[in-house]
């Protein structure tokens, strides 16, 4: 299945935090900076405003010299762009203070910080240190519970169903391609089940209408 929607997805945009480590920034503390700005933002707003944060200050230590107000001035078009930038410049001061500048992969070190959950910590711990771990955002909620493989009301508990499910070579796939799957193919409204590349293994939970 992830071989077909890997080849159905090649024309659309990749997933924001994959985009962003392809361009160069594979950091554990850019990583979760980014996963930060990019909650309840979309992926259009969420990539150009990192890529903006991370030309003004390129380390952590930069970051935080930014101060919380030069950081919201350049994550502004971010919703909740103020409690992220205080969030940020905490993170930003505790990686250059208590870490020499590096965060490392460890999955306690990054839940520490304020505003960073298991979705944005499995990310970055899958992204920038290659782990098997698996964030659960809205369209791998939607697309798996669609497909009928969980049964579940939240993207936490579609996250520990997988985790107990799925081989942990392909955890990080589910990421990196069920948002790109979800946005373009399997979409909340109107999802394009006739040219879908995995309908025959698909049971359509919910589906009424469909392209």
């Amino acid at each position: 299945m992830l071989r077909l929607i890997e080849a159905a997805v090649r024309p659309y945009p990749k997933a924001a935090l994959f985009e962003l480590a392809e361009r160069g920034h594979t950091s554990v503390f850019e990583q979760l900076v980014a996963c930060i700005i990019s909650i309840r933002t979309r992926d259009e707003v969420m990539l150009p405003t990192a890529l903006a944060l991370f030309e003004a200050a390129p380390d952590a230590a930069a970051v935080a010299k930014l101060g919380p107000e030069g950081i919201d001035a350049l994550i502004h078009d971010s919703a909740f762009h103020g409690p992220k930038s205080r969030q940020i410049h905490a993170i930003a001061e505790s990686t250059a203070r208590d870490h020499a500048g590096t965060l490392p992969c460890d999955e306690s070190v990054l839940r520490s910080f304020s505003g960073v959950g298991p979705k944005c910590a499995n990310l970055v711990l899958g992204i920038a240190c290659g782990h098997p771990a698996l964030g659960v955002d809205v369209h791998v909620h939607r697309v798996t519970n669609r497909w009928g493989i969980v049964s579940t009301r939240t993207p936490e508990r579609t996250m520990e169903t997988l985790q107990e499910l799925v081989p942990p070579r392909y955890l990080l796939d589910l990421n990196r391609l069920l948002v790109p799957f979800g946005k373009h193919i399997c979409t909340g409204r109107l999802p394009c089940c006739s040219t879908c590349p995995v309908l025959d293994y698909c049971r359509q939970v919910g589906v009424g209408r469909h392209r």
